[in-house]
């Protein structure tokens, strides 16, 4: 089963039949049909197939996990867009922009943890590597509580250019960084963001930092040296909001 076309879980599957992509089918035991029933019910008046299952094995077998909470669905595949499409929906909701750009960070639970902060926060959206960077698959769409079926996601094939191509005097790129020359509470966050973060380990590749204005420290007064790359952009997108706030 092609990873990116499922989603599973409680949370997830509600939100996916909210979201911008359509559910092609639902599979469901019963434990869960009580706690989704709207959404079935939604789902069914809309004509999506509703497949009762119940061998917990079948369900193991369409979402690879035994984490599914008895329910499964088949999605379309995940609409990402393009940077420029980011840009354009801050301008359309008068907003700066406030866009997260993951260098290399490969684990899927931390992309759904970062999407997850980037709808609370309402940030504009996020900008990922085609490769050697998560996608969108279920596990993604599971860790974020289903926010990533809400969230703009646009892709790119080279980060480093794609920030060099679109920074400018109101659109600045920050890289958060343990070397960081300022830290995170005396940067402008209130006005255009593109927020640079790495895996844990390697970082931000120095070709990526190249291309930023600044880098930004978060100090550490514990015997850790870092930050978990999702609490690192929960950090920076709620000072973003504190800013911006105060800015009004």
């Amino acid at each position: 089963m092609d990873t990116e076309r499922i989603v599973y879980g409680r949370h997830p599957v509600r939100e996916a039949a909210r979201g911008r992509r359509q559910v092609r089918a639902l599979h469901i035991n019963a434990n869960a049909a009580d706690d989704l029933a709207e959404t079935v019910v939604a789902l069914r008046t809309a004509g999506v197939p509703i497949h009762r299952v119940e061998a917990p094995h079948e369900l193991e077998a369409l979402a690879g996990t035994r984490d599914h909470q008895g329910v499964v669905a088949e999605v379309e595949s995940y609409p990402y867009v393009t940077l420029e499409m980011l840009l354009a929906t801050a301008k359309r909701n008068e907003q700066a922009p406030l866009i997260f750009c993951l260098d290399q960070v490969t684990d899927p639970h931390n992309l759904g943890a970062i999407a997850r902060v980037v709808d609370a926060s309402g940030a504009t959206g996020m900008l990922i590597p085609e490769h050697r960077s998560a996608s969108v698959t279920g596990a993604a769409v599971k860790a974020s509580a289903g926010a990533l079926e809400h969230v703009l996601v646009a892709r790119c094939t080279n980060l480093a250019n794609e920030i060099e191509r679109v920074k400018d005097a109101e659109l600045w790129a920050y890289a958060a960084t343990e070397r960081g020359e300022v830290d995170w509470t005396d940067v402008d966050l209130a006005g255009g963001a593109l927020l640079i973060l790495g895996a844990e380990g390697p970082g931000v590749r120095p070709r990526v930092l190249s291309a930023c204005d600044q880098q930004v420290r978060i100090p550490m007064a514990g015997g850790v040296a870092s930050l978990n790359v999702a609490t690192v952009s929960a950090v920076l997108a709620f000072e973003a909001v504190r800013q911006r706030r105060a800015k009004r």
